[in-house]
């Protein structure tokens, strides 16, 4: 019983009982005043019993059972909650898979798409299965099998066996009394193995990591780095995880809780200190003295304590949890997938019109390189851009937005800076006849670029410039598009597209004249 409820029980019955002695020796001088009437004398005598003796049974009823009976409906009321957390959680995944199948819809690339509908089938699988998935991860030499061996009760896999012998991912069925759940403990390859093999491996066991309800993450000492990175990254993206310290049997119990305070202490934040347990898979055999050879049972309980407890008391909502998770990152792929797609897209239209407004200001020679010239030109892609991704736009608001960046372009010097990067690219490559007209057209291009890429992560973004708004999304375009590497392949399609057009025009014009001459 709570103390405050033993507090409570006990100051009310002594203020009953001092209110019963002021009553009985008030009724005891009326009691005796009515003496010449022993029939009304018990009366009185026999309702003083029954009022002091209903006021405590009343109020013992009041603490006892009521108080009860409160917090009983409380527990109900929690329960309740926690019930239909799942219930929203599954409710949610089942609408996430919805728009995801909304979105593979839109992928061009065949075998992506097919992918994703694989996954989105196999998480609506597991949705309707329940089943709990428990993943075993870790490096290849820290007991992984040895563990799932001690776990199942019976041989799985070889133990003891070099890194690199569980080549894919091996389950197992469990029942745990008390859990309607089926428990699915899935085997997985070592990390951190060398050789390309090795590599193949450790991402087959990190995907299996991502999709597991409960991670357990098996060392055979301290967390090195190379083990703490993605165990960390686990845990950031929502993985309940155990952290199981394995072949204790090898350390003195003074150097087996050195290690396990070490590891609490490196996982402090991310994982809580009694989910850091200490076990021997397979315990190392000893010889007796009578010369037999003893093999020690698994010394696993505290982890199977510790596993029984969260997945009784949290089993339904690491479901849920996983199940949404899934769902999430499946929807987080095919956006990732669709942005790809829509800036392939996107940025053949971009290439498309720089060497249009090229070609124009070729053709006609401005007094000064601008690019409120070509707005009409630029107005129409990025009509056509924001139709990319989902924006429908007029040609007044394409020009509106068109204007509006090259008023930006122009106020940052980023023109004057265009001028001299593409003079100096071409200087060695084109006639002096034409070196102007030639600077002026591909410079149209290269600032056409910077638009028309600005414009894109203006769109991707909901036609939203950012927290730097439109002048930092230009700054950060100019900054990528100025590299060496690329002022190479842009000059050398220039001069393709732009230079030699306007040389062979100009000796066309130039023989014309002799001719006339």
């Amino acid at each position: 019983m709570p103390l405050s409820r033993i507090v409570t029980l006990i100051v009310g019955l002594i203020v009953i009982l001092g209110l019963s002695l002021w009553l009985i020796d008030s009724l005891s001088r009326l009691y005796w005043q009515l003496s010449y009437s022993p029939l009304l004398g018990n009366l009185l005598l026999l309702l003083l019993v029954l009022l002091i003796g209903g006021l405590v049974a009343a109020f013992v009823y009041y603490v006892l059972i009521l108080q009860a009976g409160e917090k009983k409906s409380r527990r109900q009321r929690r329960r309740v909650t926690a019930a239909e957390i799942p219930a929203a959680k599954s409710d949610a995944a089942s609408t996430t898979l919805q728009a995801v199948k909304q979105q593979v819809a839109q992928i061009q690339d065949e075998v992506a798409r097919q992918a994703l509908l694989s996954k989105s089938r196999e998480i609506e699988v597991n949705l309707a299965r329940g089943e709990i998935q428990v993943v075993v991860f870790g490096t290849g030499s820290a007991g992984k099998t040895s563990l799932v061996n001690a776990i199942i009760g019976r041989m799985v896999g070889q133990v003891n066996a070099p890194m690199g012998t569980t080549q894919v991912g091996e389950t197992y069925c469990l029942r745990l009394k008390g859990l309607e759940r089926k428990i699915l403990i899935t085997d997985t390859p070592g990390i951190l193995e060398a050789g390309v093999e090795g590599t193949e491996r450790e991402q087959l066991a990190r995907e299996l990591a991502t999709s597991a309800d409960l991670l357990l993450f098996v060392v055979d000492n301290d967390l090195r780095r190379s083990e703490y990175e993605p165990l960390r990254s686990l845990a950031e993206i929502g993985k309940r995880s155990l952290l199981v310290l394995n072949k204790t049997d090898l350390y003195t119990d003074e150097d087996k809780e050195s290690i396990l305070a070490r590891l609490r202490q490196r996982v402090k934040g991310f994982i809580a200190p009694n989910d850091v347990v200490a076990i021997a898979g397979n315990p190392q055999s000893a010889q007796l003295e009578t010369g037999e050879i003893f093999q020690p049972e698994p010394d696993i309980i505290p982890l199977l304590r510790r596993m029984a407890a969260i997945l009784r008391a949290e089993g339904e909502d690491l479901v849920a949890d996983n199940i949404l998770l899934q769902s999430l990152r499946l929807g987080e792929e095919a956006r990732n997938l669709i942005d790809v797609q829509r800036r392939r897209q996107a940025d053949k239209i971009v290439d498309r019109f720089q060497w249009i407004g090229a070609g124009v200001v070729s053709v006609t020679p401005l007094p000064v390189v601008d690019l409120l010239a070509t707005a009409a030109v630029n107005a129409q892609m990025v009509v056509e851009i924001g139709r990319i991704y989902g924006c429908e736009l007029n040609m007044e608001r394409g020009k509106e937005l068109a204007l509006s960046l090259g008023k930006t372009i122009a106020s940052l010097g980023i023109v004057k800076g265009a001028i001299q990067l593409i003079s100096t690219a071409l200087q060695f490559h084109v006639a002096t006849f034409v070196i102007g007209r030639a600077i002026q057209g591909v410079t149209v291009a290269y600032l056409t670029r910077i638009a028309g890429k600005s414009f894109i992560e203006y769109f991707r973004h909901d036609q939203d410039w950012g927290d730097g708004g439109m002048t930092e999304v230009v700054k950060e375009q100019f900054k990528l598009n100025r590299r060496d590497e690329f002022i190479k392949t842009f000059v050398q399609e220039a001069i393709a597209r732009v230079v030699k057009p306007l040389t062979n025009n100009s000796e066309v014009i130039e023989q014309d004249e002799e001719a006339k001459n």
